[in-house]
């Protein structure tokens, strides 16, 4: 099912506020795929897409002033408190996701009084714990998850006493240049003004002026010379034959991102490295290595790190690794 990406489409067309209501065909289908995704849940334990999907297909219909039925919001009330909604950073994009749904839900008045106090405890309770899995750095999750954590603040109105709000904002102005893709631009801007997504629900739509103009972007400068990144495969889980499966120098020039680096070994070596991506709102994710495939229904994942082991807080296309630095592709569980 394609939920979440529907969802995020449904939630950009309220925002753009058309003359017109949006089809109700398109809701009509978000619903359908609730609930093709909550046939894999009682099959799985699990949705067929991800928990994080399936919060911001509940967000969206909520947004749009559709009622969702009980079971469904009770399935991620379930996943929340028995801590099924993700890991590491993606944990914190899962859980502001549902937070927000969950207050979108109570804020609308979409649910009976008993469930709406569920919800709105829900909320305030996954509010707490992104404020206690803030890093030192301010980051929350990783940086790409710290705009969910401020909505959710917003939505909550925990901006106002949580001091990990303003060291969160802070950490987000220092890294605004990771957000290069229309699908973090769209999680980045309403925080930067003071909103999050719920407001989209509210919004007193108006004649306005076409004022919109192009930007003149100016192409990235040429960086010289050449750079050689140490590629490291691991596969640390019980039936793999061994832990380290490639461990090689590749050279590359200067500018190159991950996925450059990944190419070149390719390049260098098309019957030993082999890769495959997948494109997603967020750019290419990396969903096999030499063979060994990441799948959701095996609760599995490509983890990115700097060794020794520091995860990367961008994408395989955002990252450009350092002269000299060691890159661990690592098949991990969550």
């Amino acid at each position: 099912p394609h939920t979440g990406r529907l969802a995020l489409y449904l939630l950009g067309l309220r925002a753009t506020c058309p003359p017109h209501s949006p089809q109700r065909s398109l809701v009509t289908w978000l619903k359908y795929y609730l609930e093709e995704d909550w046939t894999g849940s009682r099959r799985h334990g699990h949705p067929l897409t991800s928990y994080y999907q399936y919060g911001l297909g509940v967000l969206a219909l909520c947004v749009h002033h559709k009622r969702v039925r009980e079971e469904v919001i009770r399935r991620l009330l379930t996943a929340q408190h028995h801590g099924r909604l993700g890991h590491a950073g993606n944990a914190v994009d899962t859980e502001a996701v549902v937070a927000l749904a969950f207050t979108c839900l109570e804020r609308r008045r979409l649910v009976g009084t008993g469930l709406a106090a569920e919800l709105q405890a829900a909320a305030h309770g996954a509010s707490k714990s992104m404020a206690e899995a803030q890093g030192p750095d301010g980051i929350i999750g990783n940086i790409y998850s710290t705009p969910w954590a401020l909505q959710v603040f917003l939505a909550t109105g925990a901006c106002q006493t949580e001091p990990a709000f303003g060291r969160a904002m802070a950490a987000l102005l220092e890294n605004l240049e990771a957000f290069g893709t229309t699908a973090t631009m769209a999680q980045v801007l309403p925080v930067l003004h003071g909103r999050s997504y719920l407001n989209i629900a509210s919004m007193h739509c108006q004649e306005e002026p076409d004022t919109l103009t192009p930007m003149d972007i100016e192409p990235p400068t040429e960086v010289p010379g050449n750079k050689t990144v140490q590629l490291v495969v691991e596969c640390p889980l019980p039936w793999c034959y061994e832990l380290r499966l490639y461990d090689r120098p590749v050279p590359v020039p200067a500018a190159a991102s991950l996925l450059d680096v990944l190419w070149a070994a390719a390049a260098l070596e098309p019957h030993d490295f082999k890769f495959h991506t997948q494109d997603t709102p967020q750019g290419p994710f990396l969903t096999q290595v030499l063979g060994l495939e990441a799948r959701q229904e095996k609760r599995n994942y490509w983890q990115l790190l700097t060794a020794p082991n520091t995860p990367l807080q961008m994408g395989i296309a955002d990252y450009k690794p350092q002269d000299g630095e060691t890159l661990i592709l690592r098949l991990s569980e969550w």
